[in-house]
């Protein structure tokens, strides 16, 4: 008879197991919250378009930094009350994939209609990069950034 004795120390493994079930979801909770901002942006309304963003959160949009849920939610009061002020967007979400059990990336494109307008000049339009952690209180934005979808 052979025994086979293991020389090297066990190590602790974590694993997590997701259920099509739990997978699909999460990626419901997901698209709530980016209904949830697309709908606070048309309301005009910072503070629900923060409530779902970490509070250590960070934007970066062309030209800028916003580090933290307060700094990105004063950004917007300021925008919602002058240039963005009845402004609404369009919204297309693309691929989202999940990095592990809590951390999802979404990639979507997205445009700024001032009022009046009835199509998004291209200058308006932008890919954005979501990045979702899963927390105490649910999903939330973690980092979000943009950029122009067109070079020119």
């Amino acid at each position: 008879m052979t025994t086979h004795r293991s020389t090297t120390a066990a190590m602790p493994v974590t694993t997590t197991t997701t259920t099509d079930e739990s997978r699909a979801a999460d990626e419901a909770a997901i698209h709530a919250v980016l209904a949830g901002i697309y709908h606070a942006w048309d309301s005009g309304d910072a503070d629900a378009f923060v409530a779902a963003y970490a509070e250590d959160a960070s934007a970066i949009l062309p030209g800028s930094h916003r580090g933290g849920r307060e700094e990105i939610r004063r950004n917007m009061a300021d925008g919602f009350a002058g240039f963005l002020k009845g402004s609404t967007t369009t919204n297309r979400v693309g691929r989202l994939r999940f990095l592990g059990a809590d951390a999802a990336v979404v990639v979507s494109e997205s445009g700024i209609l001032l009022p009046g307008e009835t199509e998004v000049p291209a200058d308006r339009i932008v890919n954005a990069t979501w990045v979702f952690e899963r927390r105490d209180r649910g999903w939330l934005v973690a980092a979000y950034h943009n950029s122009p979808a067109s070079a020119g």
